[in-house]
């Protein structure tokens, strides 16, 4: 009964509203920034490769404010968080319920959702605020100071620990769940035990020591997952031209596949690529704020690189080695369907592809689990600091982590789908309110270029939003 409301909630909020105003977003800010994503991909590949500097930028009282968080290193935090659930299962699930097709829709949310991703980041470098070691903000803090309007801060700020915390959590845990079931025939109720408890232990207190972790180790495996997906590529390198046909002739109906209707295949794929690449969802914008550059506009660029880093390069890579294998014509589903495709490849009667995706899914997974709780956190002291709520908090996410591993696939990823629908309709609304300031910035960042200069931004650009841009010199 749980799931078909959920499938009827998630049917109608997902699959219309949220894919129409994705698309009808994008779209516009591709219009209005004249095609950003397009036409400063090379200003893109030259910031990455500087964004290693630290800058000392004076803030409207002269202090030199200096972030212990690079433009690169926000870049990272954002590729870390996106790499994982979403390319591996999402991708998976994506293809076995919308068809092949549905990678066509993945690249074209990745490639028009950059712009809202571009926007929604340079408007957080602009509102951010200097927290205790860094800066910090997000949506609710450009929704607070820019529209000024509380309720609308703090109901995304509710919106984004309700996802991030609670739905997303499920998934990262059902994930875990289902890989190691796959792999070793270990017990869901086992693993989500397992899984409950090292969160709990973690989130209350010992952050630091898997923070130290994760650094080295979760880096290397997404470089090793991607080096063994573009092996297999390279592998099938003769099949690519017949893929692509493939997945173009599905997109548009032409040839149907696995089930994979037109409009099954956009939903899809649009669902699923936002999952990953999280362009216009309101998550990336956290992590940009964080970062310590002249402009806003660098750090939108810089993010704007990491959807297509996300979905044209890693998502697709997964997408081939599952149309290489043809294990979606089986029936298999999410992270499974991913270790089958990889096994296969590798010579079907071993399972080393299981296993390394086993072990991979586990890092990633549970370090986003962790770092979704923070996501959580930072926003609940956002509305109200009180430990008391906190600690209930913490709580709660164990309690979901338990239910989502043992939970159905269908049931998880339709809640994830619910709120995560929610808390992007609510920030392409601020967004499209706000976004006239992010144009303002671009054609000011592009006439410094013009002149020779390294972009600076000064609160004389935009004057009547000065008293709210406190990080930013006169």
């Amino acid at each position: 009964m749980i799931e078909k409301i959920v499938s009827a909630v998630s049917g109608v909020l997902t699959d219309y509203v949220m894919v129409v105003s994705l698309l009808a977003v994008a779209i516009l800010f591709t219009i209005l920034t004249r095609g950003v994503q397009f036409r400063m991909v090379g200003e893109m590949c030259r910031l990455l490769v500087r964004s290693g500097k630290k800058y000392g930028v004076q803030d409207s009282n002269g202090a030199s404010h200096h972030s212990s968080v690079t433009s690169f290193q926000a870049f990272a935090i954002s590729i870390a968080s996106r790499v994982g659930t979403g390319n591996m299962a999402g991708v998976a699930t994506a293809i076995a319920i919308g068809g092949p097709g549905a990678v066509f829709w993945m690249w074209m949310i990745a490639i028009l959702g950059a712009a809202s991703a571009f926007v929604e980041s340079t408007l957080a470098q602009l509102f951010k605020v200097k927290g205790d070691k860094a800066y910090q903000g997000g949506p609710a803090y450009y929704i607070q100071k820019g529209i000024g309007q509380r309720w609308w801060a703090v109901t995304f700020a509710v919106l984004i620990t309700l996802t991030f915390g609670f739905a997303f959590n499920t998934v990262q845990a059902n994930t875990i769940a289902s890989a190691y079931e796959e792999c070793f025939s270990f017990p869901r109720e086992w693993m989500a035990v397992i899984l409950a408890v090292l969160t709990l232990v973690i989130i209350f207190g010992g952050i630091k020591r898997i923070s130290r972790f994760s650094e080295i180790v979760v880096p290397v495996m997404a470089i090793a997952y991607i080096l063994l997906a573009f092996v297999i590529v390279v592998l099938n390198i003769a099949r690519v031209p017949e893929i692509l046909t493939l997945i173009i002739e599905n997109a548009f109906g032409v040839g149907q596949a696995a089930g994979g209707a037109v409009g099954m295949g956009m939903i899809m794929g649009v669902k699923r690529g936002l999952f990953s690449n999280e362009a216009g969802e309101g998550s990336t914008p956290n992590a940009a704020a964080t970062a310590n550059v002249t402009h806003p506009v660098k750090q939108g660029l810089i993010q704007t690189l990491g959807v297509y880093t996300d979905t044209l390069l890693v998502c697709t890579a997964t997408a081939f080695i599952i149309l290489c294998s043809n294990m979606f014509l089986e029936g298999h589903d999410g992270i499974v369907l991913t270790q089958r495709a990889i096994d296969s490849e590798l010579g079907g009667d071993h399972q080393y592809g299981s296993i390394f995706v086993s072990i991979a899914i586990f890092l990633f997974a549970f370090t986003s689990i962790i770092a979704n709780y923070y996501y959580g956190e930072t926003n609940i002291r956002f509305i109200k600091d009180n430990d008391v709520l906190i600690r209930i908090y913490r709580l709660a996410v164990g309690v979901i982590v338990y239910l989502g591993a043992v939970m159905s696939l269908d049931l998880v990823w339709g809640f994830a789908d619910i709120t995560m629908a929610m808390m992007t309709i609510c920030n392409l609304a601020a967004i499209v309110v706000l976004g006239k300031y992010a144009v303002i910035l671009l054609r000011d960042y592009r006439s410094q270029l013009k002149e020779g200069k390294d972009p600076c931004y000064h609160k004389s650009t935009i004057p009547g939003i000065a008293a709210e841009t406190e990080c930013w010199p006169d």
